[in-house]
């Protein structure tokens, strides 16, 4: 990965649905007037943008500035398309974790300085976790809703810590678990979190009366 040069400011897009995981991907549909003034200040300069999840009860003060997790990912702009009506269509690719450490509301849009969360550069899963990771993606895929769509990842022969990141971003998690798994310390706390997680689904739906067969 290329050195990463982080603006004094970042500039923040809180949002209440979306945690973002570094090594993944993630495209945004960008319509408020601030966040796209945000988008285009970002394009002029060195593409930063840290996404952040807003905590409960932001809806009373959304056209403000409600608060937010304070640790977030920060990602690179690497695809954009600007509308006639001055929306925008991005793609980020995650780069690191963050930790606010300051906020300002300058500009239209809120701007943060951020510490980087370094995590280990290990990105091998001991054994152990990873068998009962595949086991429950296998258990997953046969009998959740869009299982099928664990199919092409297990294929992919990805490296440890992207399948970690790709199945914490993509599973149908509550957004709270995946902030939880996004605050891990490493990557083998992300997956053994991530399988307790699985595990705890699969029970519920049991506890519920769903038909479960090993």
């Amino acid at each position: 990965m290329k050195k990463i040069q982080i603006p004094e400011w970042v500039p923040l897009f809180p949002l209440p649905n979306v945690v973002f995981f570094p090594k993944t991907y993630l495209p945004l549909h960008v319509f408020e007037p601030r966040y796209r003034e945000m988008v285009q200040d970002t394009m002029e300069g060195d593409r930063i943008i840290g996404m952040a999840l807003l905590k409960e009860g932001w809806e009373i003060d959304y056209d403000r500035n409600p608060p937010i997790h304070s640790i977030g990912s920060i990602g690179e702009i690497v695809r954009s398309q600007r509308q006639d009506d001055g929306r925008y269509n991005i793609l980020l690719y995650g780069l690191k974790k963050y930790r606010v450490r300051e906020e300002n509301f300058l500009r239209s849009y809120r701007q943060a300085r951020i510490e980087i969360i370094e995590e280990s550069e290990i990105n091998v899963l001991p054994a152990a976790i990873k068998e009962r990771l595949v086991e429950q993606m296998i258990r997953y895929r046969r009998k959740m809703p869009g299982g099928d769509a664990l199919e092409s990842i297990l294929e992919m022969g990805l490296d440890d810590d992207v399948l970690v990141a790709t199945l914490s971003a993509g599973l149908p998690l509550t957004i709270l678990e995946k902030q939880f798994l996004l605050e891990s310390e490493d990557l083998h706390q992300r997956a053994r979190r991530l399988v307790e997680l699985m595990e705890m689904g699969f029970q519920t739906i049991e506890q519920a009366g769903g038909q479960m067969e090993d």
